[in-house]
């Protein structure tokens, strides 16, 4: 009876840890009297939390303010240099590897070019081995860690499906993935503490804490590059199914024995809005040979161009015809999702996402408001994400600093970084 008392102290006391910690990092400078009106905990557990976490250099005194009728009240705020996290995103073009304070500032990055085709597990872990090294974290020959910042762990954004337990596997069929033991892998190359999500998720998860998401409890972001993924918050949180696999929103049925999926599947909704069929219909259109195409950006960058010509080119005419014919499909699969999910918001990001649906919103939208029940739409708004390409690897680095928060500040494992001094 005893220990059992002791362990429910001591989870109360990271309860509470955690509650002021989270309050502590999503809002600006507050003071013991706010983190107590606010978590509803009383002055006096706030001020003991506090004093424990200032001690261990979690949280720091950031000035002062006067207070009607008594003393200053001293403002907190999490010391956001005193830790880092690496954020991933394991894309089909490259591998962005990005370094960012506690309060993701982006501090460093690097970006790996991906050759099309070739996405061996051996091939990516490579890749991220060389992004984590180039953006500063260098692992000691002992084993051991340097001088500097803390680093709270690496989060990684991966296509497909990740299987969480008791390590993390992948599945990716568009890629040739089954049950890749990617985090075993990475354990070869660094000793840092890993956290592997689907790519879709991690963006989701950046845009609910520090953009298009915020205060929005019911949410679906999309996420459109070279392939399509989704991501639904149900209540705040990943809603993830049975097996980890729900948000697989590129691998609906668009159309009934239609284009062959890169799945193998015929009709998918991937093979008519994902970067890389856009580029392939219209290379189709124009008489241009099939072919892999090294940069997909700029491709699709000379589409849009085309599109904009006054003149009417047969490149010009078929950039539209491919263009309206994409805001069409991403359109009706919007308006399926908000009679299936009933969104507060849904949100448009990835690098393709952003360049297509910047320039055909206003036609996504009424194709969407076609396509869904009146009402449920009406209460529903369809936006652009606001933290651009970089959403996945940003929503990565945010899985490290949720463990961090939710543990009240316990470190996964302890290590720290050492940047290198460069010419």
């Amino acid at each position: 009876m005893a220990d059992q008392a002791g362990r429910n102290v001591r989870d109360l006391r990271r309860s509470n840890r955690s509650l002021l910690l989270r309050h502590l990092y999503f809002h600006d400078q507050v003071s013991r009297q706010d983190l107590s009106r606010a978590t509803g905990l009383s002055t006096a557990s706030v001020s003991n939390v506090v004093a424990e976490m200032i001690e261990a250099g979690i949280v720091v005194e950031a000035g002062a303010v006067e207070s009607e009728g008594g003393r200053p009240r001293i403002l907190l705020e999490v010391d956001a240099s005193r830790f880092q996290v690496i954020g991933v995103d394991v894309g089909e073009t490259h591998v962005r590897v990005e370094r960012f304070d506690l309060a993701l500032n982006e501090l460093a990055r690097a970006d790996i070019p991906m050759s099309a085709g070739h996405y061996e597990p051996e091939v990516v872990v490579t890749a991220i081995a060389t992004g984590i090294e180039a953006v500063g974290y260098v692992q000691q020959a002992d084993g051991g860690a340097g001088a500097g910042p803390g680093v709270l762990g690496v989060g990684i954004g991966v296509p497909g499906i990740v299987q969480g337990l008791p390590e993390s596997l992948v599945h990716c069929q568009t890629i040739g993935w089954d049950g890749v033991p990617l985090e075993a892998m990475l354990r070869k190359a660094t000793d840092l503490p890993l956290f592997i999500d689907n790519g879709a998720t991690t963006m989701g998860q950046a845009e609910m804490w520090f953009g298009a998401g915020r205060e929005a409890a019911d949410t679906v972001f999309l996420l459109i590059g070279s392939g399509v993924g989704a991501s639904v918050l149900a209540g705040g949180a990943p809603y993830r199914g049975s097996s980890t696999s729900a948000g697989e929103w590129g691998h609906v049925t668009a159309v009934i024995g239609g284009r062959r999926c890169r799945c193998g599947a015929r009709g998918c909704l991937e093979a008519y809005i994902g970067a890389e069929s856009v580029i392939a219909r219209y290379r189709e259109a124009v008489g241009e040979a099939p072919e892999d195409v090294a940069d997909e950006e700029s491709e699709l960058r000379r589409i849009l161009r085309a599109a904009d010509q006054e003149q009417s080119t047969p490149e010009a005419r078929a950039a539209r015809a491919v263009l309206d014919d994409t805001a069409l499909h991403i359109g009706v699969g919007i308006g399926n999702l908000v009679n299936l999910f009933n969104p507060e918001r849904v949100i448009i990001g990835g690098w393709a996402g952003l360049l297509l649906a910047g320039r055909l919103l206003p036609r996504i939208t009424d194709v969407a408001r076609e396509h869904a029940l009146h009402y449920p739409f009406s209460r529903t708004a369809v936006e652009l994400g606001r933290l651009g390409p970089d959403a996945v690897a940003r929503g990565a680095a945010t899985l490290p600093v949720a463990r961090f928060l939710n543990s009240g500040g316990a470190p996964a494992r302890p290590a720290a970084l050492t940047v290198r001094q460069r010419p």
